[in-house]
């Protein structure tokens, strides 16, 4: 890291600091509303912040000042775009990891580091690990064809079955659920191992979110319920309700332990099926912030993207304790009303609580544009002005 080199104050209180103080240079790749959301959490700590971005178009570029406009796939693109960084971190989990290896040979630190972000990058590498660490996951493994995904099929219930692409999928992209062999094709087709799971019969989803740096501290954020259309994260709930207090803590204390198995520095996100018989499987890993911690940019003493910077930064981690007693988050989807921001003025005016979150993207139909946050101490009246922010500015609610 580089070093920080501070001098006491003057006796005589007149002359300031005489030595010179050097801020860090966090360098992030991946240009989305993850890196735009970090680099406005890292602006009130004097952070420097530097963007390896596709295009200049992209979210976090849009409000960056240090931006590299470059291929993230190209090492002398990520070499050079190091130069001059006291850490990388990313927005997302695509770089290849031979990439990020060379760069560690090169003295520059990564975090996640390409060992610990394997298996967020391949999910039959991640349930190898998890399942060898005794961790509980949905019975699983990879198969070669069709006619194996029926023989997987035929090992445990039967049909449907969850098949996975082992790389790059995510909001419900790479993912299948098939009800015979003839629907299983489609996953093939993309070249890459195929990983099948059960189908589990759950009662909803859940989310533990941590936080871990180099030397091995650790937080854990309140538990929180992520319910999802359309394969796409609509709404989270902080913390879940009805959780019992023992569920809660499995699901922090699980995190917590496969954040330090794996080696993971910064945020983890571990997606989560709380089953009908009341226990929770493992579903899926990001290493970054995630959709399902935006909630603590409003509901939380520190957020997810401020103790993602501590952590990559090696610094004390912040309070991850809830502010309110419930913070609802809303994503704010495209739909056939383009000019959102025209329904700024009713939203703010039917609740000065709101807290709106836009990202710069151009509005599309079923893409993720900005999200809301609302919190208080009545669910069901959070839950409302959540659902109707984002549903006011999608167009869907016009009243």
């Amino acid at each position: 890291m580089r070093q920080v080199a501070v001098s006491g104050r003057s006796p005589a209180g007149g002359a300031g600091y005489p030595g010179r103080v050097t801020f860090p240079v966090v360098g992030m790749v991946g240009g989305g509303q993850l890196a735009r959301m970090t680099h406005e959490a890292g602006i009130p700590l004097g952070l420097k912040f530097k963007l390896l971005s596709d295009t200049p178009q992209d979210s976090a570029a849009q409000a960056v000042a240090d931006v590299v406009i470059g291929d993230y796939r190209d090492l002398e693109t990520l070499r050079a775009f190091a130069r001059g960084c006291d850490v990388i971190t990313f927005d997302h989990e695509h770089v290849p990891l031979e990439h990020l290896r060379a760069l560690e040979a090169d003295g520059v630190p990564v975090r996640p580091s390409p060992d610990a972000l394997a298996h967020a990058q391949d999910k039959g590498v991640m349930r190898e690990r998890l399942t060898a660490l005794g961790v509980p996951c949905p019975r699983h493994r990879i198969v070669r064809d069709p006619a194996d995904v029926t023989a997987f099929a035929e090992e445990g219930a039967g049909y449907p079955v969850v098949l996975k692409t082992v790389r790059g999928g995510y909001d419900g992209k790479g993912v299948w659920v098939v009800r015979a062999q003839a629907e299983a094709a489609d996953p093939f087709r993309a070249g890459v191992p195929v990983l099948a799971e059960e189908k589990v019969d759950f009662a909803r989803e859940l989310a533990a979110n941590v936080v871990r740096s180099p030397h091995g501290q650790a937080v854990a954020y309140p538990v929180v319920e992520s319910q999802q259309v359309n394969g796409v994260c609509d709404t989270v709930i902080a913390p879940a309700p009805g959780l019992s207090d023992e569920l809660s803590g499995e699901a922090q204390e699980l995190a917590l332990r496969i954040a330090k198995e794996l080696g993971v520095v910064g945020h983890l996100a571990v997606e989560l099926f709380e089953t009908r018989q009341g226990e929770i499987l493992v579903n899926e890993l990001a290493m970054r912030p995630h959709n399902s911690g935006h909630w603590t940019q409003d509901g939380s003493m520190t957020s997810q993207f401020a103790n993602h910077l501590r952590a990559v930064l090696d610094l004390p981690l912040g309070d991850p304790r809830p502010r309110a007693r419930w913070t609802v988050m809303c994503n704010v989807l495209g739909g056939d009303y383009p000019d959102m921001y025209a329904g700024y003025l009713h939203c703010m005016a039917r609740d000065p609580q709101l807290k709106i979150h836009m990202y710069g993207k151009d509005v599309k139909p079923g893409r993720k544009v900005g999200h809301v946050n609302t919190y208080g101490d009545d669910l069901d009246d959070v839950l409302e002005r959540a659902r109707h922010a984002a549903g006011y500015l999608r167009g869907t609610i016009t009243e």
